[in-house]
């Protein structure tokens, strides 16, 4: 399986970003799938996610983000919205062949991983 992550960019605070993440393999609708973000100089952590049992997001980032699925065109999408400073990171996005796990927000549940796109948000 081979993840592919686009739509990063450089946005102005308050600005909005869609990222989105096309899948390889025909069995995508099965997967658990997720959004990590790594800032500079620090851990990789935990956005959000999504898999048979519902949508799930960090703290710091619900009411502005939003993940979804087009199983048909096998692609994960993040909508970030009301963007801040500190959302600023590259973004990768995570895929499993379980359709579902209770430790949803840790990498080592993910055994895929796309390549990661930037995000910038300028204050």
């Amino acid at each position: 399986v081979q993840l592919q992550a686009c739509g990063g960019g450089v946005v102005q605070a308050g600005g909005s970003l869609r990222l989105s993440c096309v899948a390889s393999g025909r069995t995508f609708r099965n997967y658990s799938m997720a959004w990590f973000r790594q800032p500079s100089g620090k851990e990789r952590e935990f956005v959000a996610a999504v898999n048979w049992s519902g949508k799930y997001y960090a703290d710091s980032v619900k009411g502005r983000f939003t993940i979804s699925r087009d199983n048909a065109a096998n692609t994960v999408y993040l909508q970030m919205n009301s963007l801040k400073a500190e959302d600023t990171a590259v973004y990768y996005c995570a895929g499993d062949g379980r359709p579902y796990s209770s430790s949803y927000s840790s990498p080592r549940s993910y055994a895929y991983w796309g390549q990661g796109t930037q995000v910038t948000v300028s204050s």
